[in-house]
């Protein structure tokens, strides 16, 4: 009777009329794609990581390592400031 079986979706073969290009005009891609090696097919959290630091370590921006340690180094600061330690151990006793 048809209870059970699900309906197929319809599929059509449109083409664009005045398309007149590569590939498939309906294919959504970023604008930064070829250049990332982060982006890629779904790997593990490990291929992930790995390809993150070697895009990081390969990158010839010097000022995006900077930005970045900057960055880091105040959020540790927020943090201490946060739990409340004593950052005077750092500094000469006078």
């Amino acid at each position: 009777m048809g209870l059970m079986k699900l309906k197929k979706n319809k599929k059509f073969n449109y083409t664009p009329r005045y398309y007149k290009g590569e590939g498939s005009p309906y294919e959504l891609k970023h604008k930064f794609d070829e250049y990332r090696k982060t982006v890629s097919p779904a790997k593990g959290i490990k291929g992930k990581i790995n390809a993150a630091v070697d895009d990081y370590k390969h990158n010839p921006d010097d000022s995006v390592n900077k930005r970045v340690l900057i960055i880091v180094g105040v959020l540790i600061l927020l943090f201490l400031f946060i739990i409340d330690f004593d950052l005077s151990i750092f500094l000469p006793n006078s």
